[in-house]
Order: C-alpha cells, then structure tokens, then sequence
C-alpha cells in the first residue's frame, strides 16, 4: 500500500435508512476516513407507492461532495475519483433523453406480488437459478421490470447507477449490482441474453456493464460548477451494491472465513472463486452473487436490524426516544431460551407496526409473547442470531468452505449482544468492525485503480489495506448456551471443520 500522495476518494454510500459522503486517505500508518456529510434516506409513500426520493438523494450527494472538495482543499488534498454504492434491486427508467419517467420503487412496495407468478409461468424457478444462481426473493428486480406498464423506449438504471449518470452523463451498469437483477448469469458475469425475450424485454434495456474499477465518467459541467471539484474528476465503478464493497473490505487474513455485513438487512455467507448452481442450493434459497474482481458472495439474505429500527421509530412516536444503550443493556441481562420469530419472513418487510408483529409471530408460534421493550429487543437479536447460524451451517454444506472465523461488518458490528450471541450460537468467534466496511471497500477499490494499492493477486492488496485500517473486537464463544426456543440444541462448533472444497 502506497503512503500519502495528496489524495484522497470520496465514497457516497448510501443505505436504506441514512447516507454519507466520506473522504479516504491512504497514509503509510493505513486508510483514514472522515465523513464529511450525513443525511437521512427511507422510503417514502408518494403516489401511491413506496418510492424513494432520488432527487433529494442527489441533492444530497451533491452537498456532500461540495463538502468533500472543501475539506479536500484546506488539507492540500485533491479529490481523485468518486465512487458510489447503494443497496440492490432498485432501479429509475429513463428515457433517451435522461427525463427519469417516475421516482424508483421500493422493493419493500407490494406490487412485485402479483409479478411472480407472471415471471415463473415464462421462466420457471429451475431455469432462472441455473442461469443467474439467485436468492428467490419477491422483491428482485426481474420481478419488479414484470409489474412496469411499460418499458417502452427506457432504459432501467439501477440507482446508483443513475446517480453516477446524473454525474456524468454516461450509462453503465455495474457488475455486482447487476447480479442481483435476476437477468445475470452467474457463470460469465454477462447479461443471460436468452431471458430478456421471453419477459418481453428489450435486450439493451439496461446500459453496458463494467467491472469495480472502470472509469465510468467525468463530471458534468455544471455539476463540477455545483460542487467545486474540477470537471477532470472521476467516477469509478466500486462495488456499487454496498455489500460487495463491505465484503471486499472484510480484513480476512485467511481464505476461511464466513462474513456477515449487518445492517437493514444481514448478508450472510462466504466467498468463493465459482457459483453453485445446484437444485440443492435452489432449495436452500442461496443467492450467487458477484463480488469485487469475480468473487462469488455465496450468501443468504437473512432478516436483519431493520426489525430493531422500526420497533425503536415506532417507540419513539409514543413517548420519548428510547435509549439503545439501556434497552440493549436490559435485553443481555435477560436469560436465553426466550421466544423466537422467523427474522426472514416477509411478514416484517413493511414498515409501522413491527413491535405488535413480533408479538403475533410469537405467539403464532405457541410462545409467550415478549411484553417488554428490552424482551422484544432480546428476541430480535436471539432470532437474528439464529438466522446466522442456521445460514452459516448450509453454506458449510452446500460449499464444503471450512469456516475458523466470522466477520461481521457494518452498523450490527457495533452491537455487541448480537456479536456475543452469533459467537455463542455458532461456536465459532467472531470478528466485530470495521463499521464503515462499505465506504472502506469502496475507496479502497478507487485507490487500486489509481494505483496505491497492490493490484493482486486478487483481493490480497485491498485486504491488506483493510486489516490495516481494522481494529476488530473478538467475541469468543462463551460455551454451550441455551438454545433459543424451537432451535437445536446442538452445538455448531463443526463450522470450522468442513472440507476444503
């Protein structure tokens, strides 16, 4: 890793609940990042559905890399390249002139329900696996292009892929992103020509993809006029879906490793150099999805902490805003065996209400009821935990990729009950942080492309640069626990003991 050389990358990440604009740093001590902006993001009800607001997401994004040029400049720093990453799925249409036909869907709207169906009549489950290795999940994209009234004379620009148009005026998809579509095969990293046509697609209905680290653009005129930076700068393609770029950042020092990146959601898996694209892996519903320089992000989405965001917003319309400190505090002193839910139903996709839902699933199930706000904080995370290591044992099946540590990165990593109950769950310790893994991944990818980073072999010079930016808690199983209500009660220390695959 080279040492300071005046400059800095600029990562616009943005998640379903809040973004930043963060400055990275290489220096000869590691990476540095410092947030330069934050603002809030999540869905929005507006005609009729829930969107999210792009516009003011790049309204934003343009504040912040406002931001980044001036603290760039008082340090005597110069802004290289930008970089952006977002959550998956979610696209804008555009037509040939670039006028964005409505505000983009939310995957968490329900009008993919109906789409379903229509998609798996025209293309059966096996046949899309095969090709694509994806996770069913209703909200994928395939499924939300089937329920568009038209898609005549558009082109589909996931989003953050249609802020970097907004930036420079080129269209590119980007690799990881687009493997989340459904329309990507798993084996070539290419669009799978062969399932356009029988959805009633236009084979360039999204725009050519590239790889983490292509050159996308440079700034627009006026959108250099309106942050400062000069129109020379760059946008580089990362690993637009945020968790390829938290994956790549994982500061793994050995090839066996399982990793969860915790956020909203929980992806929870391993990485490998192929697919699996077995029935078997069908069934178990795990997803193939690309990683920075080919990877494989062989993983389940698994429920994750939005259940613990919402019940918090919600308690917060009642009264006073709670203290996630104190609640957190109150559900560890809480013993095991409490009741559990099934954090990965889509019963909880939709927001409001979640504290009365989490009580029905419950009892649904023929357990008590958590009554207490800590007692539903302690059956989210005992649920979430469970989720993992249910996850984390068919990876090991279905792979044969021997697991010695866990990694967990992003905001959950923060959450030191959950970590502590991930460890007990599986028997296998865990590694908490970085917490910014995303932004890390993204600006480690731009500073590859411009040459402070070792290119190779594979991800070992990004790795390198992340264990140096790292300082991870170690959260070591504490011994046979027990087990949540309904889950075995056998220990899942055979983790590590999977064959080389």
């Amino acid at each position: 890793m080279a040492g300071d050389q005046g400059l800095v990358f600029a990562a616009v990440d943005i998640g379903a609940s809040s973004g930043r604009v963060i400055l990275g740093k290489l220096t000869d001590a590691g990476p540095e990042l410092v947030t330069v902006h934050r603002f809030p993001n999540g869905v929005q009800f507006l005609g009729g559905a829930l969107r999210w607001d792009v516009e003011a997401l790049f309204g934003e994004v343009l504040v912040g890399l406002r931001a980044a040029a001036e603290a760039a400049a008082l340090a005597g720093d110069t802004v290289a390249s930008i970089g952006i990453d977002t959550w998956a799925v979610d696209y804008g249409l555009v037509d040939d002139a670039g006028t964005l036909r409505h505000l983009p869907f939310s995957y968490r709207d329900g009008r993919t329900e109906a789409s379903v169906g229509v998609v798996h009549a025209a293309l059966p489950p096996e046949r899309l696996y095969a090709r694509t290795g994806l996770q069913f999940l209703p909200f994928n994209t395939v499924y939300q292009l089937a329920a568009e009234r038209s898609l005549d004379a558009v082109q589909a620009l996931l989003i953050p892929d249609l802020l970097a148009y907004r930036l420079t005026g080129e269209r590119r998809t980007e690799a990881t992103n687009a493997s989340t579509t459904g329309l990507l095969d798993a084996a070539t990293g290419t669009w799978a020509a062969d399932l356009f046509a029988p959805l009633g697609l236009a084979p360039d209905l999204f725009p050519p993809l590239v790889e983490p680290g292509a050159v996308v653009g440079t700034l627009l005129p006026e959108i250099a006029g309106a942050t400062g930076l000069p129109g020379s700068t760059q946008v580089v393609a990362v690993g637009s879906h945020d968790t390829a770029s938290a994956v790549a950042a994982v500061p793994a020092s050995s090839p066996d490793f399982a990793y969860i990146s915790s956020g909203t959601w929980s992806l929870v898996g391993v990485e490998l150099d192929a697919p699996i694209l077995t029935d078997e892996s069908r069934a178990a519903n795990f997803t193939n999805e690309r990683g920075v320089d080919g990877t494989i992000r062989y993983l389940r989405n698994t429920g994750g902490l939005w259940l613990l965001q919402e019940c918090l917003r919600e308690w917060g319309i009642e009264g006073p805003a709670p203290d996630l400190a104190s609640l957190l505090a109150a559900a560890a002193e809480l013993p095991g065996g409490g009741p559990t839910i099934d954090a990965d139903s889509t019963g909880f996709l939709a927001p409001d209400g979640m504290p009365a839902r989490i009580r029905r699933a419950a009892l649904a199930t023929g357990q008590e009821a958590p009554s207490s706000r800590e007692a539903v904080v302690r059956c989210i995370l005992d649920s979430l935990a469970e989720a993992y290591a249910r996850t984390l044992q068919d990876a090991v099946r279905l792979s044969g990729q021997a697991i010695d540590v866990i990694h967990v990165v992003g905001g959950g990593s923060q959450n030191a009950l959950l970590c502590q109950l991930t460890a007990d769950r599986t028997e296998v310790p865990v590694l908490a942080g970085p917490v910014e893994a995303t932004a890390l991944g993204n600006i480690l990818v731009q500073a590859r492309a411009a040459g402070l980073v070792a290119a190779g072999p594979g991800l070992a010079g990004i790795r390198e640069a992340a264990r140096a930016a790292a300082s991870p808690v170690r959260y070591e199983p504490s011994g046979r626990v027990t087990p949540p209500t309904g889950a075995p009660s056998a220990p899942m220390g055979y983790l590590h003991d999977a064959p080389a695959r």
